[in-house]
Order: C-alpha cells, then structure tokens, then sequence
C-alpha cells in the first residue's frame, strides 16, 4: 500500500512528473488517465458512483480517457489521500464532506450538524441550490475543484450496548471520522470521541478498541461491522456525503471538448448514485436485521426528542468555526431552524 511518506517522497523526487501530470496529458495519442480513489467497498452508493462515472467516461470521451477506480483504502486511507491529489499522486477523489477542516476550509463541516436536514428533500436544496455551489468555489484556492455531491445516507448509531437515550453513550468509546462536529456531538451524548481511518473501524470495533460508531446502514453493512456490533439505533441524526473533488491543474490543462464529455459523465453518475443511496442502505438495514447479528432499536418519538434536545447545542459550540450565518442559510433551505 502506497503511505503517506510514499507519496509525498515520491512527489518530492518526481516534481517535474507530478507536475506534468497535474496539467495535463502529455502525449495526446496517450489515454488521459484518471485515477479515482476512494476508501469505501464497491458496493456501497459511492463505490456503485464511482465505477457508473469510469463506464460513462470512458464512453463519451471514446476510450480517449481511461479511468482507474481504487475502492477499500487501496492507495490512500482518509488523512492521506487529499494531499496526494493536490500532489497529482491521484486526479479525482469522493472524500466526505467532514475531511475539508485540516485544509482550512471548515465551512463542510455544517453537513456534520446534527438533524439538521430532516430528509433528503431539504439535503437537496441545499446540495443542489447556490449554497453547494458557493461551498466547492471555497476549495479553488487548494488547488481543488468540486465537480459534484454524492448522497451516501442518514447515519444510525451502533454499540455493544442498547442506545435508547442519550444517557446510554456515557462513557463510550465511540469512532468517529475527524471532524470537530462529531467530537462536540459525541461530547454532548457523554461519549468518548475516537477519530480514525475508516479502514480500521471493523478490527477496533472487533477487539473492543472502540464501543461503536456511526454509519450509514450501507457502510455498516459492506464492511460487516454488524458481526461486531449487538445494538443499533435507527437515529437518522445526521448525514454522510461525498464531495467528488479533483486536482484543479489536471482539470483546467483538459481540452474542452473532453472536459465537457467528463461532466457529461459526472452529472449522470450523480443522478444514479444519489438515485440509489436510500435504496441501497435500505437493503442494507433489511440484509442485517435478517442477519440477527445486530438488535435494532426503531426510536420512539419521545427518544428522538430527548436525542435532538441533546445534540441541539452542537449548533451553537460550533457556530464560530463553521460561521453563524452558514449555518442559519442551511437551516432556513432545509426547514430546520
């Protein structure tokens, strides 16, 4: 597996190269290689996304670009793989939208809030409308540029112990991706944050490292955490999305006619991926509660009040990193202020 060290060795020994790369193709006889990598299993909605955009662009563009996806972590784990594309080590990433704060873009991070998109209708018109759009113009100056949001799903909370009310999480040690949203929301619940790589999350949970995490019903299920995990809580409390970035030299040294093919391509890779994202993660929930590994709980109204109470706070501890009035213009577009 390429690390971290790797690639930034292998940038600094290849500048030129990487360079060269991250402008454009160098020889037009030559395929335009994209290397798309991403750290989830290939059958979740984004792993689904990312081979529906190699089979469409390599159609439009008539085999003139040859797109190379690498699922599960394979090149890069989650804190590695942002720097490898501004490096040009790979072109296209679909990081979630929690891993732009070490960049210094922190404003993402207002899709970690909790409950504040009540379904997908109100993700959407955010997503969708001028708010999504002014978001990815804040990645331009990383040398990032945002081609699309892909949906994975609501998150449900999972432990070796029933989750029924926010008291239950005091003391847990619970994974969570890095994000200073999700430490404060585990913090509230009384839980113990722990961030690591997601590659990780089945053997920690499997030796007792962590209690639990949350996860979209669709990642539980591909990476079988829910053989190691005996309670879940169908919480829907908040959102996991991807941004589909990539390395803005590549992009902007493409000739048009190609550029205008590979969106072509992407715009239709969204509409089936987030076409199937709940439906995935349904089948999902139905496969692990056939599975009987996994007690799940389906919240009371009274349950769902008390979370919402708890994590309501969140909002405000976190309105001076992601801006106060960010978060005001999603809550009025989604309805949930």
């Amino acid at each position: 597996m390429i690390t971290r060290r790797t690639a930034v060795a292998a940038a600094a020994g290849l500048g030129l190269v990487l360079s060269l790369a991250a402008a454009g193709p160098a020889l037009a006889d030559d395929p335009i290689v994209i290397k798309f990598s991403h750290v989830v299993a290939p059958g979740t909605p984004k792993g689904r996304g990312a081979d529906k955009f190699k089979e469409l662009a390599e159609k439009y563009t008539n085999g003139k670009v040859t797109v190379e996806v690498y699922p599960n972590s394979q090149l890069y784990k989650d804190k590695e793989e942002l720097e490898a594309l501004q490096l040009g080590a790979v072109q296209m990433l679909a990081p979630s939208l929690a891993k732009f704060g070490p960049l210094g873009v922190k404003d993402f991070e207002v899709f970690d809030l909790p409950y504040i998109f009540p379904n997908y209708g109100a993700l959407h018109r955010v997503t969708k409308g001028p708010i999504g759009k002014e978001l990815f113009e804040k990645l331009a100056d990383k040398g990032i540029t945002g081609l699309a949001y892909w949906d994975n799903g609501f998150k449900i909370m999972s432990a070796n112990s029933p989750l029924h009310m926010p008291d239950d999480f005091l003391g847990l040690k619970m994974r969570i991706q890095s994000s200073k949203v999700l430490e404060a929301e585990m913090n509230d619940l009384g839980a113990v944050p722990q961030v690591m790589a997601f590659s990780e999350v089945y053997q920690a949970l499997q030796t007792g490292v962590v209690d639990g995490t949350e996860n979209p019903p669709s990642n539980m299920y591909t990476q079988k955490m829910n053989e190691v995990q005996k309670h879940a809580t169908i919480s829907n409390h908040g959102y996991l999305g991807y941004a589909v970035i990539v390395n803005k030299k590549f992009w902007d040294g493409l000739p048009d006619d190609i550029r205008g093919e590979l969106t072509k391509a992407m715009d239709e890779a969204t509409d089936y991926a987030n076409g199937i994202a709940k439906e995935e993660n349904d089948k999902a929930l139905e496969a692990m509660k056939a599975a009987g590994t996994t007690e799940f709980h389906e919240m009371t109204d009274d349950e769902r009040a008390a979370w919402v109470t708890a994590l309501k706070p969140v909002r405000d501890q976190m309105s001076d990193r992601i801006g106060a009035d960010l978060i005001k213009k999603v809550e009025y577009a989604a309805g949930s202020s």
